[in-house]
């Protein structure tokens, strides 16, 4: 739910995210918030009540597109669809903040609706009323929702069975074992007088196994140490 569908199926249909749609792996929608107003000047923000910056987002046009997407994604008329209990992910620097583990939770829901809120944000009622989940992709603001809800939706798409071509991929990567991925490399053997690990070209799986692992605790160190602490 966004007042920039373009904006966001521009950003998704595109590499592993476009074919998973063209196999109907997953299906994503962008749904105009604006289509729902009841303004025949398509208005959906007013000055906040209290004064202050900004624009705030109506209530209205959000709680209608909403009753609209619920309906259809449970194919029952919009007095009956709230039976129909779909997460609602509000884009929001206050919320908790998103990470791997929470986007291999959702990647198990068979519906989602990420709610986008623009200029400072939405009417506090409505959110209350639909019962959002706010989440935050970090510890910053940004103009609108629509970057974060994409960079969740490709982190929960990877993670459905099928949409990567190889399966293991999604495991191995940064975070999946709660440390960051081990270092990778392709050919040539040698590049700029720098080698490949010769581990990597003896074929002993055992021990490749044992230095990646070794190499992911490294970087994990280097990089990242406080990702140790829950773990260990």
């Amino acid at each position: 739910m966004t007042l920039f569908p373009e904006m966001v199926m521009g950003g998704l249909n595109n590499s592993i995210i476009k074919r998973a749609m063209e196999k109907e792996l997953i299906s994503i929608e962008a749904v105009n918030i604006r289509d729902y107003t009841l303004d025949k000047h398509k208005k959906v923000d007013d000055y906040p009540f209290g004064g202050g910056a900004g624009m705030l987002m109506q209530a209205q046009p959000v709680y209608d597109c909403y009753k609209a997407v619920i309906a259809k994604i449970s194919g029952k008329a919009e007095s009956d669809a709230f039976t129909d209990k779909t997460r609602v992910l509000y884009m929001s620097p206050q919320g908790k903040t998103f990470h791997q583990a929470m986007a291999k939770e959702l990647s198990e829901e068979e519906n989602l609706i990420f709610l986008c809120g623009h200029y400072e944000g939405i009417d506090q009622r409505v959110l209350d009323k639909i019962g959002v989940e706010e989440v935050s992709v970090g510890d910053y603001v940004l103009t609108g929702g629509e970057l974060p809800a994409m960079v969740m939706i490709d982190t929960i798409a990877r993670l459905v069975p099928g949409v990567l071509n190889n399966d293991a991929s999604s495991v191995d990567e940064s975070f999946s074992e709660g440390m960051l991925e081990y270092p990778q490399y392709t050919r040539p053997e040698v590049w700029e007088g720098e080698r490949v690990p010769e581990v990597l070209l003896s074929g002993h799986h055992a021990n490749i196994e044992k230095w990646r692992k070794e190499m992911a605790y490294k970087n994990t160190k280097d990089k990242r140490p406080d990702l140790l602490k829950t773990i260990m």
